[in-house]
């Protein structure tokens, strides 16, 4: 017994260990400026959208009060916009064209960021900084151009004249992202592969594609983003709602009189295109993060 009771009790050296646990000084909490602080941002970012929520519940001689909670909350204007044809099309076609951009994004963009990335050739720095150039020229500058070429060759008003646009745009940036995040994936994974009888295309696509993930989430997101959200080339480059997209179609809303302003369905539609965003960068957004993280930190 006494035995067992000698075992059981605290050695030397424990006894010391919880004696310094227990007058260790513990952590100071966070100060509640640093709270205020961070409920104040929070609070800055989201009252633009909870205000455009708040006019969209709003009807008639409601839209000319700016108080902060509408008097007689009401889904009119969801139910307006809905009954839309022209907006319910515009869904379909900013659907179909940022699903599209998008995936031609991230399939020419891995394929041109894999080679500036694993591949040695003369000019590799040259050509990503003038890949790189595109997005610095502003929209308005190509939209004439584009607007005389696209009706001169046919493609006017159609989808395939904003998916090859957007793509232009988009195509840089997602070269961009996934040519750092490929830098980043050990050489000797592929070598692997190779010596287990892959070819480079299978190295491709079953080691390093997988591996980069995070980094295909993020381009793919922002490309998505860009296509969803994109006005002015999607009103120039369109005519009719054969193509145009809700940014553009939102622009020709009017009012259900001469002299009203379509305030309330402006802002229905605009929370209505906002929530597919809002749950995709939600649902993503570990693998954005650490996209945009990649190749921050090395070690």
């Amino acid at each position: 017994m006494e035995a067992a009771t000698a075992g059981a009790a605290p050695t030397r050296a424990e006894a010391l260990t919880q004696e310094r646990t227990r007058t260790a000084p513990r952590p100071p909490g966070t100060p509640w400026w640093l709270w205020a602080a961070v409920v104040a941002i929070v609070v800055f970012c989201l009252f633009p959208f909870y205000w455009l929520v708040n006019i969209s519940l709003k009807t008639g001689p409601d839209l000319s009060e700016s108080k902060v909670y509408p008097p007689h909350p009401t889904f009119a204007n969801y139910t307006s916009i809905f009954h839309n044809a022209d907006f319910t099309h515009a869904l379909l076609n900013s659907a179909v064209i940022s699903l599209v951009t998008t995936a031609l994004a991230l399939v020419i963009g891995s394929f041109a960021a894999y080679a500036l990335a694993r591949l040695r050739f003369t000019g590799k720095r040259f050509i990503l900084a003038a890949v790189l150039s595109v997005t610095t020229f502003p929209g308005i500058a190509i939209a004439a151009p584009l607007f005389k070429l696209w009706t001169d060759i046919g493609i006017y008003n159609t989808y395939i004249g904003l998916i090859i646009p957007y793509l232009a745009f988009a195509l840089p940036l997602a070269i961009y992202i996934l040519v750092s995040f490929f830098s980043e994936i050990p050489k000797d994974l592929e070598e692997a592969a190779l010596v287990d009888g892959a070819t480079r295309f299978q190295a491709f696509t079953k080691v390093v594609i997988p591996l980069a993930a995070p980094g295909l989430a993020t381009a793919g997101i922002l490309t998505f983003i860009f296509a969803w959200n994109e006005f002015l080339l999607a009103i120039t480059l369109t005519s009719s709602s054969a193509a145009r997209t809700v940014p553009a179609s939102i622009a020709f809303f009017t009012g259900s009189t001469e002299f009203e302003q379509p305030l309330g369905t402006i802002s229905a539609a605009s929370v209505v295109i906002s929530i597919p965003l809002i749950f995709l960068v939600l649902f993503f957004q570990k693998r954005i993060v650490a996209g945009l993280t990649a190749g921050a930190v090395k070690g």
